[in-house]
């Protein structure tokens, strides 16, 4: 179960090639031209009370299916082929909220803690894991069911301490069927993609993620019951119920899992449930490896490396997020953190790494159509191998990206100067 559920975040440690800008471009194929992106609207959100951004807000358009979320900064880009004249802004905790950009196509947006303060007459109470099997049960009335095609954005990131070394990003297409069947006939096509790594001499270690956007199949852990819903899985957790949560102004259970007292070949997590009180839909789902375990951790985040290496594993998450939209739910957001320290064993000293992917979910595609086994996108597949390098500023421009970070802006203009 646990290498099914990190079969698209393995790592795979080589040495760097000095000389490596990968040039192989995926284009749309002919006949799949979606509409130009010509409006946009730009904007920054923050919490009311404390100015302070907020990041991984999703913002989205009410009149069409057009979404993205917002960067560490709290600042995003949200592009459509029609005129924008409302934006709707969700957060895990505060109200939703519908903002009118002005006339420049800009905005500010302030957004309202939601209180968890309960009326008197409402009582949450039942069983946490039978809240959760009652969820499960529920899947085939609160998802998807019909297939449809997904287009998203995606990007990962290395850093070296605390300076990026790697960078790569792409758009694709995802043909997801109904989330009354398994994913085998799911598939993930590459529109565009880029790359961007350093050339230092220090960075002598390359680290690989394989599956890149297939991520939006292998960790959709609603869709794939053998990442945590089997009923073998559930029976490895305690889960308990925690403080309620409003999201997207309604209340969610939240209720943690913790790893039992059943021993497991496999590294375990620990997790945080929010499930809708009304619908019984899984709205987010938090997981972290449990690392108190090191060879069960490391199984399961590394696949090779040079003999003379130490990898030491620090940190495995995963956060995903679904949306709703016509009474059906599906995929958002997710996104993966790996910190791990790595060592050659003449040195004294180890070096930190922190591997970031992220995708969102950023349109309904109108023409849904499978994807063919020469053009998908395969787990085994490695975005740095795929794409071509980073030089045309104009790259995401009929897209919807999610904005880089002023940091990630500054890293790509030293890596590009280099």
């Amino acid at each position: 179960m646990r290498e099914f559920l990190l079969s698209a975040v393995l790592l795979v440690m080589l040495p760097v090639a000095a000389s490596s800008q990968q040039q192989a471009a995926q284009l749309r194929p002919a006949g799949q031209e979606e509409p130009r992106l010509v409006y946009s609207v730009s904007g920054s959100v923050c919490d009311a009370r404390t100015g302070r951004p907020l990041e991984s807000v999703h913002v989205s358009l009410p009149d069409r299916s057009y979404a993205t979320v917002t960067n560490p900064e709290g600042d995003f880009v949200i592009k459509s082929d029609h005129p924008i004249r409302v934006i709707l802004c969700s957060h895990l905790g505060y109200r939703t909220i519908r903002v009118t950009p002005d006339s420049n196509g800009s905005v500010m947006v302030q957004m309202i803690p939601e209180s968890t303060l309960l009326d008197e007459s409402f009582v949450i109470s039942g069983e946490p894991k039978g809240i959760v099997k009652a969820a499960i049960s529920r899947i085939p009335d609160n998802y998807a069911d019909t297939t449809e095609m997904l287009g998203c954005f995606y990007r990962e990131t290395l850093s070296k301490r605390q300076r990026y070394t790697y960078i790569s990003e792409a758009v694709a297409r995802i043909y997801k069927t109904s989330y009354l069947e398994n994913t085998a006939r799911d598939r993930v096509a590459l529109d565009k993609s880029r790359v961007l790594v350093s050339q230092r001499k220090g960075d002598t270690l390359s680290v690989k993620i394989q599956g890149g956007p297939t991520q939006a199949i292998a960790l959709d852990v609603v869709k794939n019951p053998r990442i945590l819903f089997g009923e073998e899985e559930l029976n490895q957790y305690e889960f308990e119920l925690d403080t309620p949560a409003y999201i997207n102004g309604r209340l969610h259970f939240v209720i943690t899992m913790t790893p039992g007292t059943v021993m497991s070949e496999d590294a375990l997590y620990y997790g945080t449930l929010y499930i809708d009180t009304e619908t019984l839909a899984f709205r987010r789902i938090e997981l972290s490896m449990d690392m108190y375990d090191q060879m069960k951790a490391t199984r399961a985040m590394l696949v090779k490396k040079p003999l003379a290496l130490r990898f030491t594993p620090k940190e495995l998450s995963l956060v995903v997020t679904y949306g709703e939209k016509d009474g059906r739910s599906r995929i958002q957001y997710l996104r993966t953190t790996m910190r791990f320290n790595c060592d050659w064993r003449k040195k004294l000293l180890s070096t930190s790494y922190t591997s970031v992917n992220e995708l969102v979910v950023t349109d309904l595609r109108e023409r849904v159509a499978p994807i063919s086994r020469n053009e998908m996108f395969r787990t085994s597949d490695i975005l740095d191998d795929k794409a071509e390098e980073f030089s045309d500023p104009a790259f995401w421009e009929d897209y919807n990206i999610i904005q880089p970070s002023e940091s990630l802006e500054n890293a790509i203009d030293r890596l590009r100067k280099r």
